[in-house]
């Protein structure tokens, strides 16, 4: 009850609070599109695999055209330096509209973009079995990359192709309200809805309800560095981004 009125009042709940200790055992690794047998190909494989999506294939990776795109940036969170869960995102613009989730709903993101918007497209959120039982946080962990685009690349949307079950998580977290209904996509075999989030209103909203999404400029360039080589170790800066918005906001 409490962590709930903290959320619907706009200030962190102690659950909140509490991932920022969990991120001091946290660091992230961009994914080099050089790499065709990264152990994050290998999650995904495992994860869909898990649950039958995807039929068996000999390589045991889970890999497509959308990884080559060079508006693509993949990751993958390690708790204790143990690979746990990974998220893809694209970041979609007039200039180069590449994006997964418009291979299902064409006209209704073509349509953000044809008025000057952009998106953020976050796919192939997957997860180690073991983890996601052992950190219920892990969602909120492994989206906070995507939170970190929205904020740099000033994105206009964050968008979220997700199963049924799991849009009121996005609905909650994000203020995401539903843009289309039912696809698929590729050789998925599961549906997906279409979810989005104005991100000059939820950006705020988010970090102030959830502190742990919080980074420092220095750490979004090191997430989105040009280039598509392998960055090993990105530590979170949360703490720090937070730390010195209060010293910002005394003076």
């Amino acid at each position: 009850m409490s962590a709930a009125m903290d959320t619907a009042a706009g200030t962190p709940s102690r659950f909140a609070t509490s991932l920022i200790d969990l991120l001091d055992r946290v660091h992230f690794r961009r994914v080099s599109v050089e790499d065709q047998f990264d152990p994050v190909y290998r999650l995904r494989y495992e994860a869909y695999r898990r649950e039958d999506f995807i039929p068996i294939n000999s390589q045991g990776i889970t890999r497509d055209a959308y990884d080559e795109a060079d508006n693509c940036y993949c990751f993958g969170v390690y708790i204790d330096d143990t690979l746990v869960s990974s998220v893809r995102l694209h970041i979609a613009t007039p200039e180069n509209p590449t994006s997964p989730s418009a291979a299902i709903w064409p006209d209704v993101l073509g349509d953000i973009l044809a008025k000057g918007g952009s998106y953020i497209d976050p796919s192939r959120f997957t997860a180690d079995h073991e983890a996601s039982l052992a950190y219920p946080a892990l969602p909120y962990l492994t989206l906070r990359a995507a939170v970190m685009a929205c904020e740099h690349f000033k994105a206009t949307y964050c968008i979220s192709s997700v199963r049924p079950e799991h849009a009121a998580f996005y609905r909650r977290v994000f203020g995401s309200t539903q843009l289309a209904g039912i696809g698929y996509w590729g050789e998925l075999s599961f549906p997906v809805c279409l979810y989005a989030s104005y991100i000059p209103v939820m950006y705020p909203r988010v970090i102030s309800r959830y502190p742990f999404f919080d980074s420092t400029p220095e750490e979004r360039a090191q997430f989105f560095a040009p280039g598509r080589q392998a960055i090993p170790a990105i530590r979170p800066t949360a703490r720090l981004a937070q730390r010195l918005e209060r010293i910002s906001g005394s003076v």
